[in-house]
């Protein structure tokens, strides 16, 4: 009966939702004689526009003609990419109501990285992108979605997957000397699903279609353009890419495959709980196991302005406390009885040994350039006023840290796909969809 009735209620917000959005087209055509926008499918309390579903399924196109891969016929096409923005378009309601936002600083420092990762400066991203017919608003947009959609992924599902210390032990045993682990892998895959609870019926169907796509491939057929024809995997209308991944991060089903395939090799069928997979090895790196890092063990004493503490009184405040310490005062003391950082003040400011990239730029680089037993001057960073010491220098080799490290996000990956299907495949059977083309 709740089911029922939340079916009803649904209905009737999409019913409104039409009858606002079909007015409001309405009025555009009365004002300019054209059709401007239509519903192409309504979703608990939002809709997806048939503008967004031909502009993504231009750019699909655009991607495949590049790619000279052969797309499925154009119904089936449209019906897969309506698909993928009705999915969309649910995990972005619930960011919305769980209250996952990405600000202007995060969007521009993402779009940054992009631009510093092709060598280009960050004012000239937008004419290049216009060269290629995308359009910067659009392009920050799609970003913007793509961030929030990130996080949700982590909240719901990612940070729900636990990994016990003997799945830990258990990895880094079966890691030693494995010619995977110390190899990187460019793959793409092809996952033919069967629905949750699947009978041996259904089983049997995805297991014929998986057998069909593989003598496919034997014989001579692209793969990516199976994969957009056939896969359910997230990845399909890109034609089943899945990039770069460290060999000791894969997923445990790719993991124990790979190991005997060479670049440009495909599997047979895997079976797994969700479907089938045939997994792509399109080319492998060998990496280097041994890993070093410089670490540093740093002390500090944070002042935090605000409402009572101004800018200059909270510099001030260091002022005094640099010049007690060079008069030889105790630095661990002064930082207990002025430290605003909660993390260290009890411990006389004392921050541990710390690995490259664990603090904001601006205290890094601080760190970086200071000599060791010498109190910096008081600077800035987005959290306060600081001073810092630098206790101790060291190279570490972190080799079984970073180990272990992998171990938890590849017995994580090995989770991750199985339930990220399920968590789409929940959300989407509880949502009230209504397509209209």
């Amino acid at each position: 009966m709740k089911k029922t009735v939340t079916k009803f209620r649904a209905l009737g917000i999409a019913v409104a939702i039409t009858t606002i959005v079909e007015t409001s087209l309405a009025q555009e055509i009365a004002e300019t004689g054209q059709f401007l926008d239509g519903i192409a499918a309504i979703v608990n309390e939002g809709v997806v526009l048939k503008s967004e579903l031909n502009r993504q399924q231009d750019l699909i196109i655009a991607r495949a003609l590049e790619a000279d891969m052969e797309l499925p016929p154009a119904h089936i096409l449209r019906e897969q990419v309506l698909e993928r923005l009705i999915v969309e378009e649910i995990q972005l309601q619930r960011a919305s109501r769980i209250g996952i936002q990405v600000s202007d600083q995060m969007l521009n420092a993402a779009i940054a990285e992009v631009a510093r990762s092709n060598n280009i400066a960050f004012e000239d991203l937008p004419p290049l992108l216009a060269e290629d017919g995308l359009n910067y608003a659009e392009y920050r947009r799609d970003m913007r979605k793509q961030m929030i959609l990130e996080q949700l992924k982590r909240i719901d599902v990612v940070n729900r997957i636990s990994v016990s210390p003997r799945e830990i032990d258990n990895c880094v045993s079966d890691l030693e000397d494995n010619a995977v682990v110390n190899s990187n892998y460019n793959l793409s895959h092809i996952f033919i699903s069967v629905p949750s609870a699947a009978t041996n019926e259904q089983f049997s169907t995805a297991e014929r279609e998986s057998v069909e796509v593989y003598e496919q491939l034997v014989a001579g057929a692209d793969f990516g353009s199976l994969a957009i024809r056939h896969s359910d995997g997230d990845t399909a209308l890109e034609g089943g890419s899945l990039g770069w991944r460290q060999g000791d991060q894969l997923p445990t089903l790719f993991f124990d495959v790979v190991g005997e395939m060479q670049s440009g090799d495909f599997s047979q069928p895997i079976r797994a709980v969700s479907g089938y997979h045939i997994v792509k090895v399109n080319e492998i790196r060998g990496v280097v196991q041994k890993s070093e890092i410089e670490q540093m063990r740093i002390r500090h004493i944070l002042v935090t302005p605000d409402q009572i503490i101004d800018e200059e009184t909270a510099k001030g405040r260091l002022d005094d406390a640099l010049q007690e310490i060079r008069d030889g005062g105790d630095f661990a003391e002064i930082a207990k009885l002025l430290s605003d950082d909660p993390g260290s003040a009890n411990d006389g400011g004392q921050m541990g040994w710390t690995n490259p990239g664990e603090f904001v730029p601006e205290f890094e680089e601080i760190a970086k350039t200071a000599d060791i037993g010498v109190v910096s001057e008081p600077f800035r960073s987005r959290f306060g006023w600081h001073i810092l010491e630098v206790l101790e220098r060291r190279t570490y080799d972190n080799t079984a840290d970073l180990k272990r490290s992998n171990c938890v996000q590849r017995v994580r990956n090995g989770k991750l796909n199985n339930e990220t299907e399920l968590w789409v495949r929940r959300i989407r059977d509880e949502a009230f969809v209504e397509t209209r083309i």
